[in-house]
């Protein structure tokens, strides 16, 4: 016989791969893919929840010690983010500037585009957990800890985070 215990977290993991799959094959603008994807695990998850901490003590922002704690009941914990690039648009105006070459001459304003794509393929991630019965919350809070740590490419200029868990009681309701 087999504890669920002892599978619980080889099928979180298993299910966190297909969610990468899902957000990787999400609809994109112009069919250009500026996504990153990782996944981690225990080891990185310490180290990025205790990253959090460090923001809320230096920031005094409490909902990222809240998450950093939700984290930590996580097996697994995916993140995808996104460049900021633009896409070369003659004619666009989404992020605030009249065109992509006006955009160029400010590279820290993120492209509409790249943030919509990176909503989207959230949301197809989200609905792998949810159709595998996996509770999950996206967390800026990740994203932003794992974007200070360096933990993926230097290009991403946005990140989230989707945490994973399995339990009787979903550790993501009733958070204060």
């Amino acid at each position: 016989m087999i504890s669920q215990f002892e599978f619980d977290k080889e099928t979180i993991l298993d299910i966190a791969k297909k969610m990468a799959i899902a957000a990787r094959t999400a609809p994109k603008g112009r069919g250009r893919d500026t996504l990153d994807i990782m996944i981690a695990t225990r080891n990185d998850i310490d180290k990025i929840a205790s990253r959090m901490d460090k923001i809320f003590e230096e920031q005094n922002v409490a909902f990222f010690q809240r998450d950093a704690n939700n984290l930590r009941n996580c097996e697994a914990v995916l993140f995808i983010g996104t460049s900021i690039d633009t896409l070369g648009l003659s004619y666009c105006g989404f992020c605030g500037l009249e065109t992509c070459q006006n955009k160029n001459n400010h590279p820290e304003v993120p492209c509409t585009f790249n943030n919509i794509d990176l909503g989207i393929a959230i949301g197809s991630a989200v609905s792998v957990a949810a159709d595998h019965r996996i509770d999950n919350r996206v967390l800026f809070s990740a994203g932003k800890a794992i974007l200070e740590l360096k933990l993926m490419n230097d290009s991403n200029k946005v990140i989230f985070g989707i945490g994973l868990s399995v339990s009787s009681k979903n550790i993501f309701f009733d958070r204060k």
